[in-house]
């Protein structure tokens, strides 16, 4: 794999991923639903929930560190490995929740489903996808992947914080007034595992697999 094919490579999913970003943020603006929501609230409360998914800031760090790739396809800085580990860590996760846990819940037609697919499916496997195939590796050390791992703890925290209140959660599973508190823990550790468990995983997968752009 040549820098100049992986650069391409990055690009279209950066593009993909933008563009995706965009579409949901312009329905935001013109108060389309938002997951689960009947009845949005005010324009400056549906920029912030745009922004408080999980979903969207995996995104935003993919189409980022796909951006940053598309220019050097040989970046190597440690603040980038971090935010590019994280972001392929967030985009599995994004990817997993999305097929087991809330699209079973989600009764979307016209734009509001085809950028759901896009952020939650389109994504996620042309990341994971450009990631194995193109690289770059070797990244990543134990402790990119411990720093990795401050933002989806700092954003669960900051979620159930929030949700205390203005009773307001991103997903059903963290509403512990509808849920019950042993539900929301229960579902915050098995998310924090299911975490733990990738960010080893492509930390051991990015030794494994041959080195690339060459």
């Amino acid at each position: 794999m040549t820098p100049e094919r992986a650069r391409h490579v990055h690009l279209v999913v950066a593009a993909v991923a933008w563009f995706a970003l965009v579409f949901q943020l312009v329905l935001v603006f013109t108060g389309e639903a938002i997951l689960v929501e009947t009845d949005p609230p005010g324009l400056a409360q549906r920029i912030y929930q745009y922004f408080a998914y999980f979903t969207i800031q995996s995104n935003i760090l993919v189409a980022v560190t796909s951006t940053a790739l598309a220019r050097d396809p040989l970046l190597d800085r440690t603040g980038w490995r971090v935010a590019r580990l994280a972001g392929i860590v967030g985009i599995t996760v994004t990817g997993l929740v999305h097929f087991f846990l809330l699209r079973p819940l989600l009764d979307l037609d016209g734009a509001n489903w085809v950028v759901d697919k896009l952020l939650h499916m389109v994504v996620p496997v042309l990341a994971v996808a450009a990631w194995a195939w193109v690289g770059p590796r070797p990244r990543t050390t134990w402790r990119e992947a411990a720093y990795g791992l401050l933002w989806p703890i700092a954003w669960l925290a900051w979620t159930l914080v929030v949700a205390e209140v203005n009773g307001w959660v991103p997903y059903p599973f963290l509403n512990a007034d509808k849920e019950g508190w042993g539900s929301v823990v229960v579902v915050s550790l098995g998310i924090t595992v299911l975490f733990l468990g990738l960010f080893a995983l492509y930390r051991w997968l990015d030794r494994r697999l041959r080195p690339t752009p060459r």
